[in-house]
């Protein structure tokens, strides 16, 4: 099992963990929001230094922007595993291109004000 904690007011980060849920059968990943309490709780447990987009807690120990995209993306159904290998590429070259995006997120996704409540299978999946 492993934690994924995301902008809970970010659109694309929204579809983002959707994007997960739907390639992940198995349920490895579980959800909570930077912004909640279990994802401030998390932040804390496992000291992350400054997390504002995805941070992914696994095997205890925490990994951020193109590091936590990329081990999430092995564990995806599909062809997405396949983009682990990117992990080749020198960090600082990836997370040029990954602040790029976040730092964007907002004004080109948008930002949200109200979440869509998931089914019930779906919202098991999500700390609280």
């Amino acid at each position: 099992m492993a934690i994924v904690l995301f902008d809970g007011e970010c659109h694309f980060c929204d579809a983002s963990v959707q994007f997960i849920i739907k390639r992940d059968p198995k349920g490895y990943f579980q959800f909570a929001s930077l912004q909640s309490e279990v994802g401030r709780e998390l932040l804390e447990r496992y000291q992350v230094p400054k997390a504002d987009s995805i941070v992914l807690i696994e095997n205890g120990r925490y990994f951020l922007q193109s590091t936590a995209a990329l081990k999430i993306a092995r564990r995806l159904q599909g062809f997405w595993r396949f983009a682990y290998v990117f992990i080749a590429v020198p960090t600082g070259v990836r997370n040029f291109a990954y602040d790029k995006l976040a730092k964007n997120r907002y004004k080109w996704f948008g930002k949200k004000e109200l979440c869509e409540l998931p089914s019930q299978d779906i919202r098991q999946r999500f700390l609280s």
